[in-house]
């Protein structure tokens, strides 16, 4: 139509053709798609390949070695692995037994008042007598004693991974109290 007059940009312009014309919208947005695509099945590799390795946590041994029967006087509770094992060990006139350091109500580290011959747990309050017994407090049961014997060099060795109840008779067990004669 002659003489139409036309509004300046209104009027179609064709694509280029060639190297200039690389990044379009449909190009671009077609990069993006792929890489999110890309970006994702890597993920989904990587997750993958960390499934064939076993997650392992490498934790102590729980067999102690505590020293020889002679270096643990009697009447007196040795805290010398408490810190490192969480155990007590306790010499009496029969012999000795390790109790574990963790109180029954709620696994907080009790401490030893020699003073008071008392094991006293300072997160609730409660007391345990020398032998493990609870007497005070919300402990709903004694301290428990773990497996104790000795080794052909007269060595003490205490296993945690066994553990004696006091409300189950277990503590009359054999390897819950070494006997020295």
């Amino acid at each position: 139509m002659a003489g139409e007059a036309t509004i300046p940009g209104s009027e179609r312009v064709a694509p280029k053709k060639g190297k200039d014309n690389l990044w379009t919208r449909r190009n671009f947005l077609g990069f993006a798609g792929w890489a999110a695509f890309g970006a994702f099945m890597t993920a989904l590799l990587l997750s993958f390949l960390r499934f064939l390795y076993p997650r392992v946590l490498f934790e102590p041994s729980p067999i102690v070695k505590v020293g020889r029967p002679e270096e643990y006087l009697i009447g007196e509770v040795s805290e010398k692995y408490k810190e490192s094992n969480r155990l007590w060990m306790v010499r009496n006139d029969e012999g000795i037994y390790a109790l574990l350091a963790i109180c029954t109500h709620l696994g907080c580290t009790p401490r030893w008042l020699a003073t008071e011959k008392k094991f006293k747990c300072p997160c609730h309050g409660s007391g345990f007598k020398m032998n493990g017994v609870n007497f005070e407090g919300p402990a709903p049961r004694p301290l428990e004693r773990v497996k104790i014997s000795l080794d052909p060099d007269g060595l003490i060795l205490v296993d945690k991974s066994k553990t004696y109840r006091f409300e189950k008779g277990e503590w009359d067990a054999p390897d819950a109290f070494l006997k020295l004669s």
